[in-house]
């Protein structure tokens, strides 16, 4: 049985979280993490839990309750902190949060590999967005030259977002696009090309009607090749994912970043 804490818990996709980590046979929920919600008994959120499980204001109160998996669901401004602290205690850690960059990871991995525990981020756990991922990188194997535009609603804070940077650095383990007019050769505004992430322009769109999608748009002279994902305005796709790489995190030592691995051995 593995013991589940829940960072995010009243949040868009940990509120979903909760009771799919409740009905699984093969997971316990230990604890849950709210600031707005702190102090109040799980069951008055989640009808049926039948535990003794308070809402925990902090990460450090839900440590208390000995999870093995922190799942982390909360702000990009305080991910790293909570995972480190997760980690330092020994505990596996599930990361969701999108607006983590490089540094953060690379400190998560660190901590992870000191303390000889695993993590998993993503920055998307929906099954059909580590598809887009998959396939942008087979594409750009063959194709010169492509570019991101990542849409979100106009109430998300953080940019590019989170399945953006995965999908860029997968690419990027593959090579740099061709630019036959650098950026900074640019006529006008150069910022009109959008930022330049490991080689790859990325175009952040943010407007009311969308949740969150993302296009990888590739081409060659005569030919252009389009891959795009949307997500909807439920949380269902994220949670499988999510329970996915808590049932795997145990396994393995170190961040790892996506879910393909998690997904490979399914």
């Amino acid at each position: 049985m593995i013991r589940v804490c829940v960072a995010g818990a009243t949040g868009w996709v940990g509120s979903s979280l909760l009771p799919a980590v409740d009905a699984a046979p093969d997971l316990q929920l230990v604890g849950a993490v709210s600031r707005g919600a702190a102090g109040t008994p799980l069951g008055s959120l989640l009808p049926g839990f039948d535990g003794d499980v308070v809402v925990s204001g902090t990460v450090s109160q839900a440590l208390e309750r000995r999870p093995d998996v922190l799942v982390e669901y909360t702000a990009p401004e305080s991910a790293r902190a909570h995972a480190l602290e997760a980690l330092a205690a020994g505990v596996h850690v599930v990361i969701g949060t999108s607006g983590l960059d490089d540094e953060d990871f690379e400190a998560i991995d660190d901590a992870a590999r000191r303390h000889g525990v695993g993590a998993i981020a993503a920055g998307n756990f929906a099954i059909t967005a580590v598809l887009l991922q998959r396939f942008a990188e087979e594409a750009a194997r063959h194709l010169p030259a492509w570019e991101v535009i990542d849409y979100s609603s106009d109430l998300k804070p953080d940019a590019p977002s989170g399945t953006a940077r995965e999908v860029v650095r997968r690419i990027a383990a593959v090579g740099r696009p061709e630019l036959r007019v650098a950026v900074e050769d640019t006529q006008g505004e150069p910022a009109a090309r959008g930022l330049t992430m490991h080689g790859t322009q990325v175009h952040s769109v943010r407007v009311p009607g969308f949740v969150i999608g993302l296009e990888v748009v590739f081409g060659r002279d005569n030919e252009r090749l389009t891959l795009r994902y949307d997500g909807g305005s439920g949380a269902e796709p994220y949670v499988a994912g999510t329970l996915l790489a808590v049932r795997r995190v145990g396994g393995i030592v170190g961040l790892r970043t996506g879910l393909d691995e998690v997904l490979e051995g399914t």
